[in-house]
């Protein structure tokens, strides 16, 4: 029963994204959006949907007890977690492995001032919570910082959107799944209707796919913080790393990267916010040290990503870091 729960979440996943990253480019050249804006907006908080919910549904599905706010702690940490470790290291072996077919190569070729805002806006608000969560602080202290967080991705989107750059011409967009007649542009509501349904489509894979996993990790006896640290996430992380995966494949970085690096801001300001506002938001040591290496995979990205060409030692380093932090949880 669990494996087919989990063939069904792969299918409805890549099902979904296939649709996904076509709708959001239409809607981003429909909209006027350069593919900046497209991948750190759209595709990012779409597709952050998933590994969003769960730390409200097991807040309110756990009452408030413990377990429950470990839960949603761990949920808000794992994401950033995932995103600046194993989803770099995918987007470097996907544009590795489809070198053959992209007219770059293994170049990374990116819109660098998006690239670069997104990372320094993860870089600068995601500690503000880590900081609150390794201090014992007031309630007011945490709203606080909750609507510093609110304020500073409020910011961040102005500047993505005044900076986004010219949409592509319909000449460069493959043809709307949903568009029967593939003549003329596809309308509106062709657009909206596929993107709502590619969506529904992640996020019920998502879900089916965080259900397997929780069934695998309580045979096993995973203690609920690590559950949420690494298994729940590396579940819900899937639609941005299937999405980057197909965009890198076609040679278009900017919507890959900006797919997970648009994912990390917005992960690191509003669960942060909501656990902020929602949770006694004290960090455990192995919630500490996913942060820190989330915050270390960051800077790597930042350092090699706005103009430069990803080579080995990057690549390994992300590697190093997911697969260090999974040795530090066995350990412990």
């Amino acid at each position: 029963m669990v494996a087919l729960e989990m063939l069904a979440a792969f299918v409805l996943i890549v099902g979904g994204a296939i649709g996904f990253t076509n709708a959001v480019e239409w809607l981003g050249h429909r909209l006027n959006l350069g593919e900046g804006a497209v991948g750190a907006l759209l595709a990012a908080v779409g597709t952050a949907l998933p590994e969003s919910v769960i730390p409200v549904v097991a807040l309110l599905s756990g009452g408030g007890d413990e377990e429950s706010v470990q839960v949603a702690i761990g949920a808000i940490i794992g994401a950033p977690f995932v995103l600046g470790t194993l989803a770099m290291l995918v987007i470097a072996g996907s544009a590795l492995a489809f070198r053959g077919r992209r007219p770059q190569g293994t170049d990374l070729k990116t819109d660098n001032a998006s690239t670069r805002r997104d990372l320094i806006a993860f870089l600068v608000l995601f500690p503000v919570g880590v900081l609150i969560g390794s201090l014992d602080t007031s309630a007011a202290v945490q709203l606080a910082a909750a609507a510093l967080l609110l304020a500073g991705y409020g910011v961040y989107t102005w500047q993505t959107l005044k900076h986004s750059g010219d949409a592509s011409g319909d000449d460069e967009l493959a043809p709307l799944y949903f568009d029967t007649s593939k003549d003329d542009p596809p309308s509106t509501l062709q657009i909206t209707l596929q993107f709502v349904v590619s969506l529904a489509a992640i996020i019920g894979g998502a879900e089916l796919f965080v259900g397997a996993v929780e069934s695998i990790a309580e045979t096993i006896g995973v203690a609920p913080l690590v559950l949420s640290l690494v298994l729940a996430p590396l579940a819900t992380e899937l639609p941005e790393k299937a999405n980057s995966i197909l965009w890198v494949r076609d040679g278009k970085d900017t919507l890959a990267v900006g797919n997970v690096t648009g994912a990390m801001a917005f992960q690191a300001t509003i669960p942060v916010a909501f656990g902020l506002a929602a949770t006694h938001w004290e960090l455990e040591p192995e919630a500490i040290v996913a942060s820190a290496i989330a915050l270390a995979g960051g800077a790597i990205a930042l350092r090699v990503l706005p103009g430069r060409s990803v080579g080995l030692l990057p690549t390994l380093a992300w590697a190093a870091l997911f697969a260090g932090f999974v040795a530090y949880l066995a350990v412990g």
